[in-house]
């Protein structure tokens, strides 16, 4: 098994400028508040300290990237290998230009919402209920109150396992619901999306409904993760998971929501195991009542407790 010592070993002769933390604790990177340890997390300094780090990094290592943590669960085994948390200026900026918006794969979801409101450019509001980052919009075709990452993406930029520089086209994306075709192993740093020119008035009461009903339906001040499953073809996950009889289901310290019952939450003290656990029971339920085989939406990263 690799260790911490080893990695920072390997990547030593890289001479990275980003930060490199062994044995570092990321249950207070998720919003579930659960999980161990990342066995080195690095925040690399922009693209090209990214590059040199996979460049150097041994084929035999795995890697993990996380964003803001909104829609994971870190199991409480940890994280084996390194991962990889974008950050900073170099990942985190909007730049705009007519029509088309450059934002960094580090920046949130309703911020990029936002930005494009500012500029008058519509298409892009439903990306304020979404409490993601745009990195992990465009692994998951990201979407909400009727719009997705498909909509308005042009292309995306991602350095491969190598190191090595791709940009991708709309097409080599491969969307299709709540799914990207794109390599594994690809790690995005930018997207480009295009809106259309819009009233900056009509988009942001967009966003005030779409804000509102999200609040109105989602239990937002919780510690959980977002949608559970992903809703199965012509149906919704949350009408099944309550036709199962599991909402308010419980497990350790962790629940199904009473508010929306595809939402998991933290009620304080839960482990990761709890709400996998929690998930997996509210799977084998919904087998068993409906026939219907849910999917996990969150991604779940790591290794269980020994």
């Amino acid at each position: 098994m690799t260790t911490s010592a080893a990695i920072l070993a390997a990547l030593a002769p890289a001479a990275l400028r980003g930060r490199l933390l062994p044995d570092h604790p990321l249950a207070d990177l998720t919003w579930f508040r659960v999980g161990g340890p990342a066995d080195v997390l690095f925040t690399p300094a922009d693209e090209e300290d990214l590059a040199a780090a996979l460049a150097a990094l041994p084929a035999e290592v795995p890697v993990t990237v996380i964003g803001l943590g909104s829609n994971l669960i870190v199991r409480d085994g940890g994280v084996p290998g390194l991962v990889i948390r974008l950050g900073g200026k170099a990942f985190g900026s909007i730049a705009i230009e007519g029509e088309t918006i450059r934002a960094g794969t580090a920046v949130p979801d309703m911020k990029l919402a936002r930005a494009a409101a500012e500029a008058g450019l519509d298409g892009l509001a439903f990306y304020r209920g979404i409490p993601g980052s745009v990195g992990g919009a465009l692994r998951m075709n990201a979407g909400a109150h009727g719009g997705e990452t498909t909509d308005v993406l042009v292309e995306a930029r991602a350095v491969d396992r190598k190191g090595a520089l791709h940009v991708l086209s709309h097409a080599e994306m491969g969307f299709a619901y709540r799914h990207c075709a794109a390599p594994a192993d690809l790690i995005f740093t930018q997207a480009t999306y295009r809106g259309k020119p819009g009233d900056r008035a009509s988009i942001e009461a967009e966003m005030d409904r779409v804000t509102a009903a999200r609040e109105a339906a989602q239990p937002i001040r919780e510690r959980t993760g977002g949608s559970t499953f992903k809703n199965p073809d012509g149906g919704k996950a949350w009408q099944l998971v309550d036709a199962a009889g599991c909402r308010g289901l419980t497990r350790g310290g962790a629940q199904v929501s009473e508010m929306h019952c595809n939402f998991l939450i933290n009620r304080g003290g839960a482990t990761a195991a709890d709400i996998e656990g929690l998930g997996e029971e509210v799977r084998a339920r919904v087998r068993e009542t409906s026939g219907v085989e849910l999917h996990w939406e969150i991604k779940r990263i790591g290794v269980p407790a020994r």
